[in-house]
């Protein structure tokens, strides 16, 4: 069950990396935040490829054009969700976009309907539940502004992209090295995350290079956010190549209630009884459909 102790150690890291993304999303922008994210945790996550490299001197990693397209398909989609979370958190805050993201799994459970995956009746009630909560959660208040309901949309639109990171980033693992499951998932985090660094450091430096500068004038909180999305990236990476995305991302819906204390304690954000209501059912409903 190793599986369970990464992704339960993954929520947490996921929480703190997003408290301390949001924070730069004001000067640097949602796509300079999201560079934090992979440039400042590149070198961290070389550090843990290397000692697990070290630990597993029978790896026998194999390019293919499988895992090259199952990384980079994986590398684009987290890029996407990232910034649609950020942009979520800005406006719905950070609690509420946190159980948005949680839509990742059913919505890539009906994607897989659509090329002939079967659901059972229990996965059915569950994407129903789940998107029952997501009514509640996007339902905007009486007089509310429109802010908030394009907050719900991007977290809608973060879950969507996170379900496809998810199955990507397992296939790349498999197609790695999949009788070293730690030693392929590290090791596609660090191609990832070099691929995601460079990507964005080209569209910014030619399009907005204000968010640039202030990417590297916070370079102590881009660097607490670096090592904090190298280690959340490190140990969803091993676990996915252990244990199916489903499984994974259902024990993942800890990050939920966690991210709620932490909206609660550092941005002075409190949910309504009808978002705590919504959130709930969204959790239950994830953790009903990963059991299809």
């Amino acid at each position: 069950m190793l599986w369970i102790i990464l992704t339960a150690a993954a929520a947490p890291l996921q929480v703190a990396r997003n408290a301390l993304q949001r924070g730069l999303v004001g000067d640097a922008g949602p796509w300079g935040a999201t560079l934090v994210r992979f440039l400042f945790g590149l070198p961290f996550a070389l550090l843990i490829f290397g000692a697990v490299a070290l630990a597993t001197p029978d790896a026998d990693p194999r390019f293919s054009w499988r895992f090259a397209l199952a990384v980079a398909s994986g590398a684009a989609g987290q890029v996407a969700a990232t910034a649609a979370l950020l942009v979520a958190m800005r406006r719905s805050g950070f609690a509420v976009a946190t159980f948005m993201q949680q839509s990742s799994l059913p919505l890539a459970a009906l994607m897989g309907v659509v090329v002939g995956d079967r659901l059972s009746l229990h996965a059915w009630l569950g994407v129903a539940a789940t998107t029952a909560g997501l009514a509640v959660l996007s339902w905007p208040k009486a007089g509310a502004d429109k802010g908030a309901a394009r907050g719900a949309l991007f977290g809608l639109a973060s879950g969507l992209a996170f379900g496809v990171t998810l199955n990507a980033y397992r296939q790349a693992g498999l197609a790695l090295d999949p009788a070293h499951p730690i030693y392929a998932a590290t090791a596609s985090v660090c191609i990832a995350q070099a691929l995601q660094s460079s990507a964005l450091l080209a569209f910014l430096g030619m399009t907005r290079p204000a968010a640039l500068r202030a990417v590297f004038a916070s370079w102590r909180q881009s660097l607490g956010a670096g090592f904090c999305g190298a280690a959340a990236s490190a140990c969803w990476f091993a676990a996915l190549a252990l244990a199916p995305a489903g499984a994974v991302r259902a024990v993942g819906v800890i990050e939920a209630p966690i991210a709620a204390a932490a909206g609660r304690r550092l941005f002075k954000e409190k949910l309504s009884l009808r978002q705590m209501i919504g959130g709930a059912a969204t959790a239950i409903g994830v953790v009903m459909t990963a059991l299809w």
